[in-house]
């Protein structure tokens, strides 16, 4: 059986990108700004860890988002994740579903992908060939 809407694996693969890459700058955003409630209700200090993976978030979010060196952007935003997990879930437990770490393991991996494959179409770098 053929794979069902196989021809569309350009544009399904861009919307994953800009939606992941949008949700994760909402993270950024939560953090620096202290929208979508903060941490705690209110932005972290930027020279604190939150503060920079805050920044960081915003940051790699809007440029694979956008599709500008995105698998440059997606492969720091993979270790970002990588190393968000190891310093505050795995120590709670091993299990990501036990230690709350789910989040960042999903982001890890889709970011680890999204770094083998570029930007792909509908992007900064699709439009200079890069993609």
């Amino acid at each position: 059986m053929e794979r069902f809407l196989a021809g569309y694996a350009p544009q399904a693969y861009a919307m994953m990108r800009i939606i992941v890459g949008l949700l994760f700058f909402c993270y950024g955003a939560q953090k620096v700004f202290g929208l979508f409630g903060g941490i705690g209700g209110a932005a972290v200090p930027l020279a604190s860890l939150y503060g920079v993976a805050g920044v960081l978030e915003l940051i790699l979010g809007a440029l694979i988002t956008v599709g500008w060196f995105a698998g440059y952007a997606a492969f720091v935003a993979s270790g970002e994740m990588a190393a968000a997990y190891f310093i505050a879930h795995f120590p709670q437990g091993f299990w990501p579903i036990q230690n709350k770490g789910v989040e960042a393991v999903f982001f890890c991996f889709v970011f680890l992908y999204m770094a083998s494959q570029g930007a792909g179409i509908w992007s900064i770098d699709g439009t200079k060939g890069k993609g």
